[in-house]
């Protein structure tokens, strides 16, 4: 049986939900295309096509998979680091070589709930909550794109103790890459999923920084404050509409090709955090300031720093991050493996069979290129 034909036939779990990308979107394509460029990438193809294919067919294509077990959501979270006097969830949990969970923007460690519990059984599993996120705590500082590469680095160095496997999606997925050129000797190699992030305009005029002294007394003492004081009211509009259930569930909807996991564990996950008083604040903060400046580090000048191998994760249908920055990333650093899945922008919740299939075969054949032995293929009939 081909990729193709298994696409079609529509496999789902024995609770009803599809295991992966949603048939019919343009007429049942496939939902795992892979980008090989050795052996161990076709070793991984065969490996996640294999397993898919061996449970339909042994319960004769019908509800074969089994329900995926889930972590299960703890609404006082799970156990807590202090980093820099700040309270920072995470959840631990299996045995053997660390794996480190990063979340995107908006979300938390309960992101991973399909992830988590499968990756267990053979690793060493943490989910970190990054600061001002999820259950760790909403403070009140300067937020940019080294605050949580520090904290990760921070967090391999005081809990885990071990060079890791990092993974990371969406907000995530950068950090991750912005921790692993910082602090290359405890990261063994790094997974992302739809990463963040934006590579270098060669042609972009160089920016001008307008330095405060230098600015007028009218732009400092008027201009800045209104200016200051506008954004605050429509961003604080902006968040009272965002941590609406109904709104997170529509948000979700439209990057999930497959809804079948926008449900209330997830949207709970995300609005529980928005309670907190520091939230709106936090939120202010990282939309002002944070994401109106990301052009600092670029995903180039990071690549061009990392030197451990590199698996893409992609859902092909993400409207945010698109399958384009896969193929230029996977053009840009050599040592990197593409797997493309057709599932939207966080396709270890939408599609988490194909992905934790895909993550540990990838592992292994690291392990295997570690101890100086030659990663062979899955061979498996397909």
């Amino acid at each position: 049986m081909s990729v193709a034909s298994a696409s079609a036939a529509g496999l789902r779990s024995s609770s009803g939900r599809r295991c992966g990308a949603g048939s019919g979107l343009n007429g049942g394509s496939r939902f795992l295309m892979m980008q090989r460029r050795d052996v161990v990438t076709k070793g991984i193809a065969l490996t996640v096509c294999s397993s898919l294919l061996a449970s339909s067919s042994s319960n004769g294509g019908t509800d074969a998979q089994a329900a995926l077990e889930r972590l299960p959501f703890k609404a006082d979270g799970y156990s807590f680091w202090t980093w820099r006097g700040r309270r920072i969830h995470y959840v631990e949990q299996g045995s053997g070589q660390p794996i480190v969970l990063i979340h995107g923007f908006g979300a938390s460690a309960f992101h991973w709930r399909y992830n988590i519990p499968e990756l267990a059984k053979k690793y060493k599993v943490y989910a970190v909550d990054l600061l001002g996120f999820g259950w760790s705590e909403k403070a009140l500082v300067e937020y940019d794109a080294t605050i949580w590469m520090e904290q990760v680095s921070d967090f391999l160095r005081e809990v885990v103790q071990s060079p890791s496997v990092l993974v990371g999606n969406s907000l995530g997925g950068f950090t991750t890459l912005f921790a692993a050129t910082e602090v290359p000797e405890l990261v063994r190699g790094i997974v992302l999923l739809n990463s963040a992030g934006q590579f270098g305009d060669p042609n972009a005029p160089p920016k001008v920084e307008e330095a405060e002294e230098e600015a007028s007394a009218l732009t400092r003492l008027v201009v800045k404050p209104i200016k200051e004081a506008f954004q605050k009211v429509v961003l604080g509009f902006l968040f009272w509409q965002a941590k609406q259930p109904a709104r997170v569930e529509k948000v979700l909807k439209s990057v999930y090709k497959d809804p079948s996991n926008v449900d209330d564990y997830l949207i709970t996950s995300i609005t529980a955090p928005t309670a907190d008083p520091n939230a709106g604040e936090v939120y202010y903060r990282l939309m002002s300031r944070f994401v109106a400046n990301q052009t600092q580090y670029t995903l180039d000048k990071l690549l061009g720093k990392l030197s451990c191998p590199l698996l893409l994760l992609w859902g092909d249908l993400d409207p945010w991050v698109g399958p384009a920055k896969a193929a230029q990333i996977h053009k840009f650093y050599a040592n990197s493996t593409v797997v493309n899945l057709q599932a939207g922008h966080c396709p270890h919740d939408e599609a988490p069979e194909q992905v934790n299939a895909a993550l540990l075969q990838w592992l292994g054949s690291l392990e295997e290129e570690t101890g100086d032995k030659p990663a062979e293929p899955s061979l498996q009939a397909v």
